[in-house]
């Protein structure tokens, strides 16, 4: 009895989809660019965030040597003490260098990610939706790409949120993401945008699979097996857990980087995470998960929420069916 009560959920959920599937028809090809406009949109709603978390992160021992004496010990402290300071507009410290890796990390990450699923979908010859997999390996392929492409951006984004950190006569001044740029090919040569890069890449892979294939899934089941429809609940929902799965994914590679980081002696990988595992045992995955949600999670929400309000005016625009996905 449970077996075949199971099986009519499943044919029932089945029916659903497919239903689903006819009453959108074939799926509307969006402008590659609205990922990293929405991207850039989450950037300057969360920038606050991600900045006041990076100054607190300074109080951990390996980075004792960068703070000031009066630097604030946490979160709350961070954000009096910067509009203490610095005034108010100081919370957008270093947002040209942010906006200006959205424009071309997101970008380009989203517009691959979205062509590879048309594409997909255009050859397939069941109709069916790309499955779990076949989404998390486009996704990964994008997120490498889109690494690669806002790498530069990256590196001046780290380096203007750290800048106040640092002591006067070591902060490098940038004083927007162009000003940046051009010091940094001039005092460091141009091969100084791929700094980097390889980690960097890999974990944009992760990143984006964390994201993109997850929260098209999620989205896909909420709608299949629930009464929830294509509206801004389900998509605050389904982005919600797409930030819980990629905080959770990346947690293990942002233990690695900031351990190969912090080490006064250069070691391999392997030789790292046994190292890490001896001390630390399993957990050591998900040491400082609960800040890298708090720093990815607002943004992964608000990234697919004005992505979706950027699909809903465009269908407006071009009068297209506003069932269609």
């Amino acid at each position: 009895m449970a077996a075949s009560g199971q099986d009519s959920a499943a044919a029932a959920a089945e029916n659903k989809a497919d239903e689903r599937r006819k009453k959108t028809g074939p799926a509307i090809r969006y402008p590659f660019w609205f990922g990293g406009s929405a991207s850039s949109m989450a950037a300057c709603v969360t920038h606050p965030l991600d900045l006041g978390m990076s100054f607190a992160q300074l109080r951990s021992p390996v980075r004792l040597q960068m703070r000031k004496g009066d630097a604030p010990k946490n979160m709350s402290g961070t954000f009096v003490h910067i509009v203490k300071n610095d005034g108010l507009l100081a919370l957008y410290s270093g947002i040209s260098a942010s906006l200006l890796r959205q424009l071309t990390y997101s970008t380009v990450r989203f517009g691959v990610y979205e062509e590879l699923k048309a594409r997909y979908a255009k050859n397939s010859a069941t109709g069916r939706d790309p499955s779990f997999t076949a989404l998390v390996a486009m996704a990964m392929g994008s997120g490498f790409l889109g690494g690669i492409a806002g790498n530069f951006a990256d590196v001046l984004n780290v380096r203007m949120q750290h800048d106040a950190a640092l002591p006067p006569a070591e902060r490098r001044n940038y004083r927007h993401a162009v000003h940046g740029m051009a010091r940094m090919a001039r005092e460091e040569g141009p091969m100084s945008f791929f700094r980097g890069w390889l980690p960097n890449s890999s974990r944009a892979a992760v990143m984006t699979a964390g994201q993109l294939a997850t929260y098209d899934t999620f989205k896909r089941l909420l709608m299949d097996y629930t009464p929830m429809g294509d509206n801004l609940t389900t998509h605050f929902s389904a982005s919600f857990l797409a930030g819980l799965a990629a905080a959770t994914a990346t947690s293990p590679i942002d233990v690695i980087k900031t351990r190969v980081m912090s080490s006064p002696q250069k070691q391999g990988i392997i030789r790292l995470v046994g190292d890490i595992y001896k001390t630390d045992g399993i957990g050591w995955m998900f040491k400082g998960w609960v800040p890298s949600f708090l720093r990815l999670g607002p943004h992964t929400i608000c990234t697919f929420v004005f992505l979706e309000m950027h699909r809903k005016a465009y269908r407006q625009v071009k009068g297209l069916d506003e069932n269609k996905l």
